[in-house]
């Protein structure tokens, strides 16, 4: 929404008014001296959104974007409904853990974050050294704290940064605490104090980091076996310029692994510039180019990665049947690697099966929900997001099911008993495990033991792409029509090109064709567009609008026989979907380049 050129200005006298920082109180200055409106009111107009985990955004300044004057307001409201739902006296005894990365201004939001709850009386558990995502979660857990905040903005650009929000359970947040954080935010607007060395030295600072991080490491052994690597074991790992090194080579040292450890100098320290990679984002094109050929130099197999946080691990395994004559290495699919991790815990597993829990979120594979019915184990399917899979995983555990481990394909695992979040120091440690075992008892890679899974239960592919929407509106519209394409004696589109559709699942509406009473069995939100179909061929779909960037994605996934007929599936369903659904050309979606 836009507002007046007198409202524009008087937001922008509150901001200077409030803003207490030179860099970001100058650039308002210069906005308001320019009389550049425009950019005024995308800087001031809306408030930045407290949303699927706490904030995300650039860094400059505006009420819109990531600078001290929202970090402190966040970190006033946040405070304000810690001592609501739990008293001041459990503020002061049990308080809130505080780590960051090494973005820029993490450490400045940081420090701003934990002097607002000094400032309200609640004890502080200061991470005062770089620190990767995962610590946050485990300290909550460890000290009995009532929630976490983590500054980063994990794999973003350069330019961005985030305040990421767990509660005392040790899982990111969801509704309804999400919502009622931003409302009491709005009560706490004036920011109380600015003082980034509070934390030195204020009797409510506790700093006992090395404390989390032994504890931490000691969890991830409890999950793995020390494993007798083949003679010459070597693996390569990137942190992707992030704070994963130090994590990872203490847990490689505790598998007995750490001369194994070859590590991409070029990326090995922190940078927030991350200058090799055009995105740190292991899932991008190109991010593990380093990597692998680190790797192909030397013929090393394995090739492993974190984000710049360390809380998502990627993997490339030396292909050795490629007829191309240099090596060959594969990226493996965050679905791939889920079911590899589910796979190597399933043969290990010494308990129940029949009260051990795998849990997927719905945008990812479904091979985990064939392999529970082979193999008796239990399969949990969550919304998108590890704020639903590690709630779900927790209660679950409240019933007396031991949910060990979930996925989703946007590379992130979770092992529940180290943190009920995701965590690529401890999917690291696992793989690397997982790799060695079948190495030694079957002699098999880890691709050839994927293709040893899809023999077992089947052959599964996917096709995941996405539309470029140029407003919520455009969203908002696209799904309105897709309802509208139901039949006449339906609620739902009787076909997806020439498939039948077997069952539908809208999570906007609240419908759900395959349940008794046609209540889904999965949260319901008005607020964001998602639906589900099953089409006869044993294709299963999902698209829903992203709740974070201007996007309609699509997840679309094939059983079959073989590989060539489930890719031949799932790349039908693309072509029926953006003909008979999303229809660019008329609606004003954009495919990515």
């Amino acid at each position: 929404m836009e507002s007046s050129t007198a409202a524009i200005m008087e937001k922008a006298l509150k901001w200077l008014k409030m803003d207490k920082n030179p860099v970001t109180h100058a650039e308002i200055q210069r906005l308001v001296d320019a009389h550049n409106f425009d950019e005024l009111n995308k800087r001031l107009d809306e408030r930045i959104v407290f949303g699927t985990a706490g904030l995300r955004a650039r860094m400059q300044a505006g009420f819109s974007y990531m600078n001290d004057v929202t970090v402190i307001q966040t970190s006033q409201g946040l405070g304000a409904y810690v001592i609501e739902q739990f008293g001041r006296n459990a503020a002061v005894e049990r308080g809130i853990v505080v780590g960051y990365d090494h973005r820029h201004n993490s450490a400045r939001f940081a420090r701003l974050t934990a002097a607002a709850f000094l400032t309200q009386g609640i004890k502080v558990y200061f991470y005062d050294e770089l620190s990767h995502t995962p610590l946050v979660p485990f300290g909550i857990k460890h000290f009995g704290a009532l929630a976490g905040v983590m500054i980063t903005a994990s794999h973003n650009p350069a330019m961005d940064n985030g305040y990421k929000v767990y509660w005392e359970n040790a899982c990111q947040i969801i509704p309804p605490h999400d919502k009622a954080i931003y409302n009491i935010i709005e009560q706490h607007l004036e920011p109380k104090c600015w003082d980034f060395l509070l934390v030195d030295d204020h009797p409510l600072a506790v700093k006992r980091l090395l404390e989390v991080r032994e504890a931490y490491f000691a969890a991830i052994k409890q999950e793995t076996a020390t494993p007798s690597p083949p003679l010459g074991f070597k693996f390569v790992y990137t942190p992707m310029h992030g704070v994963g090194l130090f994590a990872m080579k203490e847990a490689v040292d505790d598998l007995g692994l750490l001369e194994s450890i070859v590590v991409v100098k070029e990326q090995a320290l922190p940078n927030p510039d991350f200058p090799t990679v055009s995105f740190p984002n292991p899932e991008e094109k190109g991010a593990l180019d380093l990597a692998i050929a680190d790797a192909g130099a030397d013929l090393i197999p394995l090739v492993t990665a974190s984000d710049p946080d360390a809380d998502r691990f990627a993997a490339a395994i030396l292909d050795f049947n490629a007829v191309d004559p240099s090596p060959t290495y594969t990226i493996l699919t965050g679905n791939e690697l889920g079911i590899l991790f589910a796979a190597f815990i399933l043969e290990t597993y010494k308990g129940d099966r029949s009260s051990m829990a795998m849990l997927a979120s719905t945008v990812s594979s479904q091979m985990l929900g064939y392999m529970a019915e082979a193999e008796g184990f239990i399969f949990e399917e969550t919304l998108t997001g590890f704020k639903w899979l590690g709630n779900v995983a927790l209660q679950l555990r409240e019933k007396g099911i031991n949910a060990i481990y979930a996925f989703e394909e946007a590379i992130g695992y979770m092992f529940t008993n180290v943190v009920p979040d995701k965590d690529g120091i401890a999917a690291a440690s696992v793989f690397l495990c997982a790799a060695i075992h079948w190495a030694n008892t079957e002699r098999l890679t880890p691709l050839q033991k994927l293709e040893q899974l899809y023999k077992k239960y089947g052959y599964f592919e996917s096709h995941n792409s996405y539309f470029i929407s140029p407003s919520p509106a455009i969203t908002r519209g696209v799904f309105e029509r897709i309802r509208d394409l139901k039949s006449e004696d339906e609620k739902f589109p009787k076909y997806v090109g020439k498939r039948l559709v077997l069952r539908w699942r809208d999570l906007t509406t609240g419908y759900d064709s395959g349940t008794p009473d046609n209540a889904p069995n999965l949260p319901v939100s008005k607020s964001s567009d998602m639906i589900t179909c099953w089409l006869e061929g044993e294709v299963r779909f999902s698209v829903r609008g992203s709740g974070t960037e201007p996007k309609i994605k699509m997840y679309i996934e094939c059983k079959a026989g073989s590989r060539e007929a489930a890719k031949k599936g799932a790349d039908e369903v693309a072509v029926d979907l953006e003909k008979e659904w999303f229809r660019p050309f008329e609606t004003g979606l954009k495919k990515p380049q």
